[in-house]
């Protein structure tokens, strides 16, 4: 199955419905060699996205991810690549969860040198900052992509009047606007899409880059029996998604879903993941790995998809009400 490659929102970028991210793997589990590796394979499969952001692993993310595309020789043009901003990785004032100007100018320069890049395609405000005018976030955005360090900028996991807002404020000044969101997206977190933002895909024509489409591992079915050895629930610093993955509710539905999966002649993963794609307003979903053979099973999801006619979505939507 050939990739499909989808606008951003109402943007010109075309990106692969299917899209590669790091957050997790790069560090804790992947260095620059089986990063490349992964990178690689997908690629093969024709994902042109590739999805980071300065406070995965502090920092170091972003540099096992320039490193790799450096050793991979790709010319800038084959590749989208994003990251996020608003974490920070500096115990300063000024430094630390906000999206002030300050910081913004800052950050974007310290994230290019980690990767290695004059630019990166897609730039977002990682969270929401109360703290900080979102007048003032929206000028120093938009500076930012005027600049040329950034192409786009959007946000992730804002709420839909903060989003709105923004973009109100770039058309009344005559900026850059937001084009795309970054918001958790499946089978078990649906409501920020599907309801909240409902309005804003038409009104802006927000675009969609989903992350976590496997709940955290959860919709792999792999905590079925409890937390495995290895699994990301044992990494430390996630030891908070130890009873969210092994919740038994949860895991029922889950247990059902694999009932279809089988019937379907898929992994319960492959599903979850062309699940997700079947949502029009998903411009990209953002998938992880730390193993090629991950990321090759994760990619056969677009062979999944065309399977899931009006009736399976429907069976599929029982199960998890």
């Amino acid at each position: 199955m050939e990739m499909e490659y989808r606008r951003l929102g109402r943007s010109g970028l075309k990106v692969s419905v299917l899209s590669f991210g790091s957050w997790v793997t790069f560090g804790p589990q992947l260095d620059t060699g089986l990063a490349s590796d992964c990178i690689a394979a997908a690629a093969e499969a024709g994902v042109n996205f590739f999805d980071n952001a300065e406070a995965y692993s502090d920092g170091k993310s972003e540099q096992i991810m320039g490193e790799a595309f450096s050793a991979l020789g790709w010319p800038r043009y084959r590749y989208v690549v994003s990251t996020k901003v608003f974490w920070g990785i500096h115990d300063a004032v000024n430094m630390r969860n906000t999206l002030n100007r300050k910081y913004l100018m800052q950050a974007v320069d310290a994230s290019l040198e980690r990767l290695g890049l004059d630019f990166v395609d897609l730039l977002f405000c990682h969270r929401a900052d109360p703290d900080t005018p979102i007048e003032e976030t929206v000028w120093a955005m938009s500076d930012i992509v005027g600049a040329g360090k950034a192409l786009y900028w959007g946000t992730s996991e804002w709420e839909a009047d903060e989003i709105r807002a923004a973009w109100e404020i770039a058309e009344r000044h005559h900026l850059h606007k937001p084009v795309m969101e970054q918001p958790q997206y499946n089978l078990f977190f649906r409501h920020k899409v599907e309801k909240e933002y409902a309005r804003l895909y038409e009104d802006i024509g927000l675009g969609l880059t989903i992350w976590s489409p496997l709940a955290s591992g959860l919709l792999t079915g792999k905590y079925l029996d409890g937390v495995p050895d290895g699994s990301r629930a044992t990494l430390p610093g996630y030891e908070w998604l130890r009873d969210y993955l092994v919740n038994p509710d949860a895991n029922a539905k889950v247990k059902a879903l694999k009932s279809l999966s089988d019937e379907l002649g898929c992994t319960l993963a492959q599903l979850s993941l062309a699940w997700c794609t079947k949502n029009r307003h998903v411009s990209t979903v953002i998938t992880g790995a730390s193993r090629v053979e991950q990321v090759r099973e994760n990619m056969a999801a677009l062979e999944v998809a065309a399977l899931l006619d009006d009736e399976m979505l429907a069976r599929i939507a029982t199960l998890m009400n």
